[in-house]
């Protein structure tokens, strides 16, 4: 493909009547200032049939630019800079997207992205600042930014730092795919990675003591006592106990259990983020009969909501927090603890109990027995393997092995004792 030297054609004045003058690197050009004196570069190139600018601080980045352009250009694969703004693909992107996977894009996720967008990028971001001009730099100035604890009032998780860029990084992964950016920015992002806040105790999942969680259950209001009883008893998340309907609890047969199939987040009914959150978890007797006495109170539907209010309306998960469980935890002396806590009292007290790992993380809903580990293995009695005494454990007879003889050990001395019997 044969270009042309942009040098060849004579530069326009700008618009506002100053002229462009002529550098030593041909189609480079410096803007005159109103006092005479010189400022910016110009690059001028011709691509698709028009002539174009860009503007560079320095003559270094000026040649750079007319490189790159040219050798697009030589190359077929120029692609002239967008126009729109961050800001309007932002708002744009999040209304169309259906995600990029086969699962598709859960509602109740775009609502998470969109307050995400609003709390974060948009408001970091410049209303002019171009798609086109959001580098790994700028977008590394970004995660700075929400690392900071003095900008933000107050220090975010690194998991809250990682959710805050997700949605800038898929959004920027849509425009590549739209061909309004050759690569996206966003891939090489490095996240911070920093030591963990722990509670005082050093603890990173806290459970309630047998003691403070007995306290709990007791003084539980009894509108509300089925529902605290059934966190305690099953590890379900709070999200997926207020989403069950009585169809969801076949209490009848041999092996009474709770169907978890959906979770309520936000307002927003939807099904498990994975196939192993979809579970049938097991009930104890006592807590069958609580759950039928309080079955018993409610319409005979297989739809009615197992707990909601007194309208019939779905409970809101921060009401219950601070008006039912506040209370109640701190009376308990664990003004510390959620409704996260019941969960994590309940892995306490299966592993105390010797359950294996791997049916705890069939329960809870775990994607693998690994996350469960890294979450729990703290609760796990002991720090480390006790002390291993060979000969008591050679002595016990399990192995199947047998101690050399005076005999064997003069034979193996002198070469002649087999390797194997």
């Amino acid at each position: 493909m044969s270009t042309t030297d942009p040098s060849l054609s004579t530069p326009r004045p700008t618009r506002n009547g100053r002229r462009l003058v002529k550098t030593s690197t041909p189609g480079v050009y410096r803007k005159e200032r109103a006092d005479g004196t010189l400022g910016s570069y110009v690059v001028i190139y011709r691509a698709g049939g028009k002539q174009r600018k860009e503007s560079a601080r320095t003559l270094a980045e000026a040649r750079a630019i007319r490189s790159a352009r040219l050798a697009d250009v030589e190359r077929g694969e120029f692609q002239p800079k967008a126009k729109v703004t961050l800001h309007a693909y932002l708002r744009e992107w999040i209304e169309r997207y259906k995600g990029n996977g086969r699962r598709g894009f859960r509602e109740n996720t775009r609502a998470e992205y969109r307050r995400l967008l609003g709390t974060y990028a948009l408001s970091y971001f410049g209303e002019r600042v171009r798609l086109v001009d959001v580098t790994p730099f700028v977008l590394t100035g970004y995660v700075a930014w929400l690392a900071d604890e003095g900008k933000q009032g107050r220090r975010l998780a690194d998991e809250t730092v990682a959710n805050a860029v997700n949605p800038v990084r898929a959004a920027l992964g849509s425009a590549v795919a739209e061909g309004l950016l050759r690569t996206n920015p966003a891939a090489g992002l490095r996240l911070p990675h920093r030591e963990q806040v722990q509670d005082e105790d050093g603890e990173q999942a806290k459970a309630f003591s047998g003691e403070q969680l007995a306290v709990v259950l007791a003084l539980t209001p009894a509108r509300h006592r089925a529902l605290n009883e059934l966190l305690a008893g099953t590890g379900l998340r709070v999200s997926e106990t207020l989403a069950l309907q009585r169809r969801h609890l076949p209490l009848d047969g041999e092996q009474p259990h709770v169907r978890v199939r959906r979770a309520l987040v936000k307002g927003t009914v939807a099904p498990p983020k994975s196939r192993h959150g979809r579970r049938n978890v097991p009930l104890a007797p006592s807590l069958v009969d609580r759950l039928r006495a309080h079955l018993a109170d409610l319409p005979d539907s297989p739809e009615t909501p197992v707990f909601a209010t007194a309208s019939g309306t779905a409970l809101d998960a921060d009401n219950l927090r601070r008006r039912m469980l506040k209370p109640l935890v701190e009376e308990a002396g664990a003004p510390w603890a959620a409704f996260h806590t019941f969960r994590h009292t309940f892995a306490s007290m299966q592993l105390s109990r010797g359950v294996n790992i791997v049916a705890l993380s069939r329960v809870l809903g775990h994607f693998s027995p690994r996350v469960t580990l890294d979450v729990y293995s703290h609760l796990l009695a002991g720090d480390e393997a006790p002390a291993l005494d060979l000969a008591d454990a050679l002595d016990g007879g399990n192995t199947g092995a047998t101690h050399p003889t005076d005999s064997d050990r003069t034979r193996l001395e002198a070469g002649s004792l087999d390797a194997a019997p």
